[in-house]
């Protein structure tokens, strides 16, 4: 693995096409959809950040776990592209990974058609 590969683990919402694009980009990317098709929101979060991993999900329950539970986190990326948008979802990911790859680790990334917020954890 090179210095600007990071590893993420895609829960099962988030979209096939994003997980084989950061593969092809050589991340390494654990998808839980491969393993399981029903997991815990909370479990999830406990193993991205004892393996060190973004998590990239579509759930938003996500944010009341990290900022309403506290609950300690790797990273974690909300896609929220309506249907009409889907098209340049995969880019944009692959554009927010360029761009951005040193400020994501710990923060909270919400990601829709054009525009991006990166948040640290208070």
């Amino acid at each position: 693995m090179s210095d600007s590969t990071l590893r993420f683990l895609a829960d099962e919402s988030c979209d096939f096409a994003v997980i084989r694009a950061l593969r092809a980009r050589q991340h390494d990317v654990y998808a839980v959809s491969e393993v399981t098709s029903r997991s815990d929101d909370g479990e999830l979060l406990t193993q991205a950040f004892r393996e060190k991993r973004i998590l990239i999900t579509e759930d938003k329950d996500f944010g009341w776990l990290v900022y309403v539970s506290h609950a300690d986190s790797a990273g974690v990326i909300l896609i929220r592209f309506p249907g009409n948008a889907r098209e340049s979802l995969v880019d944009t990911v692959l554009n927010l990974i360029e761009q951005h790859q040193d400020n994501i680790h710990g923060a909270f990334v919400i990601l829709q058609p054009g525009y991006i917020r990166i948040r640290n954890k208070p």
